[in-house]
């Protein structure tokens, strides 16, 4: 039995890479090659049953896949930021409408479509109908030059908000007190989520770091880290389970936890763990949605069929559009396109909910060809959409831009890309009345002072304040400057000098050469806005 496992294994995942290969030529995603495979492999040739040992590597694709989901998509602290904005009105109607479209469908409100699902199996189909794709939709945004217009940023926000909310939908559906609701039970599970959070994010920020430092430089074990992050991640699966949530809710929560870690630590951690996903697991995990695929949903009515693609389409859209006009969001018709972004999580969610039997094969067969439907269609949808609007959209400023947008945009590039070596900057001997009037530029509050390669510190203009103006004259800027400043390296990625920014409530950072120790210049986070609008328009 062993062998039949390594063998259908083996199989599926050297036929999905070379399918991926062949299917990346006419620019078709790779989830729709992994499925391929696992149709040609299954229900077509009969060559591959997903029965057996092979379901515990198809298992462990699902916690991996959903914990690279979280630390790649969502980020907590910028869903925290972004429900502060009026993009959070809009997200919330645009669920609240896209559920209850879907979920007229799922659980018959008014009308039997004949799918035969509980209240549970009802609800997460809508849940899994009314997500949005984050990654998609950043990709879209950056290939179309739109990440950091008011369009793109709105529609992402709404998304991000969006997202996070449909999937603690869906991860309730799968619970335990899914099956027979009470508010108690509610209650319950919305405490044991939060404390699941709380914890996993307190392990993660306070715990994981020193860790893994600490044993690396006493034990000196190759890959130790990754050993550490994989055996975590088991260990929250479990934990999650013993809660009554889903596994894959619970890797999902410990990735979104792990990307709040400096980018550096992660750039470490992540590549073994993506190597083992992207060569392995995700193959596997994707091709068995293919393996599991029937025609079984041909016998489903064809007004089922066709209200269960068109009503959440529909609801979904509507949904979007309604809650941008509601919050005033100029153009509320191209922002409600930016929530019909799909992705693979979807396809993903459904075969967890196959595994729960939560959904039968036809409905499970049937949904995993429409994900696959929005997979393909739904870029090229969002990229007209987004092409009609106004070009003359105004930059955002750099604190309108949600963190995990940023994060999309950052990767691989150093602090030493962006900074400016040949600028020059006012000396501590420098007088207060000199510096406002020959230094402070517009939509800058922060400034580095500095003279012959020694850092002397920060001084931000809210400080001023706090001084006479009839001494500006007579007080040299070194005297009003904070020396206790935080700094960023020349090879630290820009990602880290970002975040660093952020927690200091800062606009500029000093840039040290590591070693010596010698003032090179300053980043701003303007000019971070700026690197990531020149990627997005194809620049250097």
């Amino acid at each position: 039995m062993i062998y039949e496992a390594l063998l259908a294994a083996g199989l599926l995942i050297v036929f999905s890479k070379l399918l991926e290969g062949v299917l990346r030529r006419f620019r078709l995603n790779a989830i729709v090659a992994y499925t391929a495979a696992g149709i040609l492999l299954g229900p077509v040739t009969g060559i591959v049953d997903p029965a057996g040992e092979v379901r515990v590597l198809l298992g462990v694709g699902i916690f991996l896949f959903f914990f690279l989901i979280g630390l790649d998509e969502l980020d907590i602290s910028g869903f925290l930021t972004a429900i502060r904005s009026r993009c959070s009105l809009a997200a919330v109607v645009s669920v609240v409408v896209s559920l209850l479209a879907a979920l007229v469908v799922t659980f018959n409100i008014g009308f039997d479509f004949g799918l035969g699902l509980g209240f549970a199996g009802s609800l997460a189909v809508a849940g899994v109908l009314s997500l949005t794709s984050l990654g998609v939709l950043a990709k879209v945004l950056i290939d179309e030059g739109k990440l950091r217009t008011p369009i793109g940023i709105e529609m992402f926000t709404m998304a991000l908000i969006a997202e996070l909310l449909v999937l603690l939908v869906v991860g309730f559906s799968v619970g335990e007190h899914a099956a027979h609701p009470t508010p108690a039970g509610i209650l319950r599970l919305a405490g044991q989520i939060a404390g699941f959070v709380v914890v996993t994010w307190l392990l993660v920020s306070r715990v994981i770091p020193p860790l893994i430092a600490l044993l690396r430089r006493l034990l000196r074990v190759p890959q130790l880290s990754f050993a550490v992050i994989l055996g975590i991640l088991f260990l929250v699966v479990v934990g999650a389970e013993e809660m009554g949530l889903h596994g894959s809710l619970g890797a999902l929560l410990f990735g979104a936890a792990l990307s709040r870690l400096p980018h550096q630590i992660r750039r470490e951690l992540v590549p073994g763990m993506r190597s083992a996903a992207d060569g392995l697991f995700v193959p596997l995990f994707f091709s068995s949605a293919g393996l599991y695929l029937s025609t079984s949903f041909v016998a489903l009515d064809p007004w089922t069929i066709a209200a269960l693609i068109a009503i959440p389409a529909a609801g979904k859209f509507g949904g979007a559009a309604l809650g941008a006009a509601v919050a005033r969001i100029e153009r509320p018709l191209v922002a409600g396109t930016g929530l019909l972004a799909k992705g693979v999580a979807e396809i993903a969610l459904l075969l967890v909910l196959r595994e729960t039997g939560l959904i039968g094969p036809d409905v499970f067969s049937l949904l995993v060809l429409i994900m696959l439907g929005y997979i393909l269609l739904t870029p090229l949808i969002i990229g007209r959409a987004v092409q009609s609007a106004e070009t003359a959209d105004s930059p955002a400023t750099a604190g309108a831009l949600p963190p995990s947008l940023l994060r999309f945009a950052l990767d691989n590039v150093t602090v030493g890309d962006v900074i400016d070596p040949a600028r020059s900057h006012a000396g501590p001997s420098v007088s207060v009345r000199d510096f406002v009037e020959d230094w402070v530029v517009p939509h800058q509050q922060d400034y580095v002072v500095a003279k012959d390669g020694e850092l002397s510190g920060i001084v931000s203009l809210g400080m001023l304040r706090y001084l006479p103006k009839q001494s500006w004259a007579e007080t040299p800027l070194g005297n009003v400057t904070r020396a206790n400043t935080p700094n960023t390296w020349s090879d630290e990625p820009v990602e880290d000098a970002l975040q660093q920014m952020t927690e200091a409530s800062l606009t500029v950072l000093p840039v040290l050469e590591r070693g010596s120790k010698r003032f090179l210049g300053a980043i701003t986070s303007q000019e971070i806005v700026e690197l990531i609008t020149s990627e997005a328009r194809g620049g250097e």
